[in-house]
């Protein structure tokens, strides 16, 4: 290798404290090799596979939860924040691929290297809490699905979701394209079986066009700001801005800025292709949902178990109810795949603690299993949905905190070298940013000083003599 291409290679080096450490998932990184002198279709199916890991995430049993919920009591009104969610993801994991393409570290590692130890440590204590909430939606929802198809109890159904840490295992020892041709399948599932359901239920295509028009209601609307909100944090996950930065290091591309630039353009390509097929099971959900109940008498349907008993006698199709619960036993199967990963990436990254795979992925899934056990024994089966709905908006309120290190580090020159975002992409990432925490800060607002107070401070004002 000449000086020139050492200096180069090096450069994004400089912004750091520390050389690059250990690589976190050792056992697959740059494990799947990519043909340097391939054809342009050759290359992008060597590149396939990691968007569509993250995708996974955007369609989670969490995001059933919001968009039926939204869906059923709003209509179409909501299918703006489901695509501008998805456009922001799409955003929020190219830098991602940057990130990890660029430097060789994870948002996690590089976390780690930039901040101070306590920072670190909040930092991993948030992390882990967005993990937890996403774990539990993703239990609760396969248990659900379980309770539907076979009449297992929710208990025994969150326990049985450990099982996905024996898969992951196995499939790894194989190869990680094995665990993404799985998820791939499965993602197929989802799709086709929410393509008949739309069939069935023949939404209005001028409702559904018009959904996609903002409105100022969503702002002015608590309820449905906090329905939003949700929709938000389950489709732009936090965990995912960690896990991405990570899995895309399984491709073992030319360490050259040529290499690097090839891998971010493909790496993209297969990222935004997976999060369009997530817009669509997304939208489908709300769509089904508002086109079956909303103008049906059943605009209260918000629980996942209702809309499951409802839907085949709605659309007059024998069917339509095991097709809903197949799908949702896909996508919580799915998305458990993917966070037992994520919570590797984020605990060695972060922490740099090395474990054994299987003790990792039990720990990880131990974390999500203990809660939803005690929730649905404390609160009983019927409340499984508002929890549903809660952890996707507990995921959002920790978006900010992801959000902002992916940003800060993918703007430094010194860091990113060539490869430092330009001014558009900075103006957009954080037009991004400043929605995210500007929609939870009007949450907390509300919630925290309710509508009644802001009224009775004006009607005060209004009495007041003019001066």
């Amino acid at each position: 290798m000449s000086q020139s291409n050492r200096t180069v290679v090096a450069a994004p080096e400089i912004g750091w404290r520390k050389p690059a450490g250990q690589v976190s998932l050792a056992e697959v990184h740059r494990s799947i090799v990519v043909p340097t002198t391939a054809s342009f279709w050759r290359k992008l199916f060597a590149f396939s596979g990691p968007g569509f890991l993250v995708a996974v995430g955007y369609m989670d049993p969490g995001n059933w939860a919001t968009d039926l919920a939204g869906g059923a009591k709003f209509g179409y009104a909501l299918l703006f924040i489901v695509m501008l969610s998805n456009f922001m993801a799409i955003l929020l994991q190219h830098l991602c691929i940057k990130l990890g393409v660029a430097t060789g570290r994870d948002l996690a590692q590089a976390c780690r290297d930039h901040y101070s130890t306590p920072t670190v440590w909040f930092l991993w204590i948030l992390c882990e809490i967005a993990i937890s909430a996403c774990d539990l939606a993703e239990v609760v929802g396969s248990a659900i699905a379980l309770q539907l198809l076979f009449g297992i109890p929710l208990v025994w159904g969150c326990i049985i979701t450990a099982v996905d840490v024996l898969a992951v295992l196995f499939l790894q020892t194989k190869g990680f394209r094995y665990i993404e041709a799985l998820v791939i399948i499965l993602i197929a599932t989802i799709a086709s079986c929410f393509a008949a359901e739309l069939i069935f239920s023949k939404p209005s295509l001028v409702g559904v066009m018009l959904g996609f028009v903002p409105g100022p209601h969503i702002i002015t609307n608590q309820q449905m700001l906090y329905i939003s909100i949700g929709i938000i944090g389950a489709t732009v996950m936090p965990h995912n801005l960690y896990l991405h930065s990570s899995i895309v290091q399984t491709r073992k591309f030319e360490q050259t800025p040529e290499g690097k630039r090839e891998a971010i353009k493909f790496a993209t390509i297969d990222s935004s292709g997976a999060l369009m097929f997530a817009l669509f099971i997304n939208a489908a959900i709300l769509v089904l949902a508002a086109s079956v109940f909303h103008w049906s008498g059943h605009q209260d349907v918000a629980e996942i178990q209702d809309a499951y008993k409802l839907l085949s006698p709605l659309l007059g199709v024998s069917f339509a109810s095991i097709l809903f619960a197949v799908a949702l036993l896909a996508s919580g199967q799915n998305s458990t795949l993917t966070g037992t990963l994520a919570g590797q990436v984020v605990m060695e990254g972060f922490l740099n603690i090395r474990l054994r795979p299987w003790l990792r992925r039990l720990i990880t899934r131990l974390i999500a299993i203990i809660p939803a056990v005690l929730v649905i024994g404390i609160f009983g089966e019927s409340k499984t949905t508002q929890l549903l709905v809660a952890s996707q908006v507990v995921l959002s309120m920790q978006l900010g905190f992801a959000v902002w290190p992916l940003l800060r580090f993918t703007d430094e020159k010194a860091k990113m070298g060539e490869f430092a975002n330009k001014s558009w992409l900075k103006i957009l990432g954080w037009t991004t940013a400043a929605i995210i925490i500007g929609l939870n800060v009007k949450l907390l607002f509300d919630t925290f000083m309710p509508g009644s107070a802001l009224t009775t401070f004006y009607q005060f004002l209004h009495l007041l003599p003019p001066t």
